[in-house]
């Protein structure tokens, strides 16, 4: 997101690997969807961690960006909960 004048990192850590191997790739899934002209993310796995960068053109589209990400990470964690019980 190095294009963008501002950026954050969101990083999600998880028991493990499994885990955090689902909720990239439900959330993945959108990077193309989502990304708008003022803003983008990439997402990535590191082990048991997920990494969402979001860069953006203002201040007033990162705070969306980094919003829309979270809530994609919980819908994602919270089905996560739902199939292991």
């Amino acid at each position: 997101m190095t294009d963008r004048p501002h950026a954050a990192t969101l990083t999600f850590r998880y028991p493990d690997s499994d885990a955090a191997g689902l909720v990239a790739a439900a959330v993945s899934q959108e990077v193309d969807e989502i990304d708008g002209d003022r803003s983008a993310a990439t997402v990535s796995r590191d082990g048991a961690a997920v990494r969402v960068d979001v860069g953006a053109d203002d201040l007033v589209a990162l705070r969306a960006g980094l919003n829309t990400w979270s809530s994609l990470v919980e819908v994602a964690e919270r089905s996560l909960e739902a199939v292991d019980g």
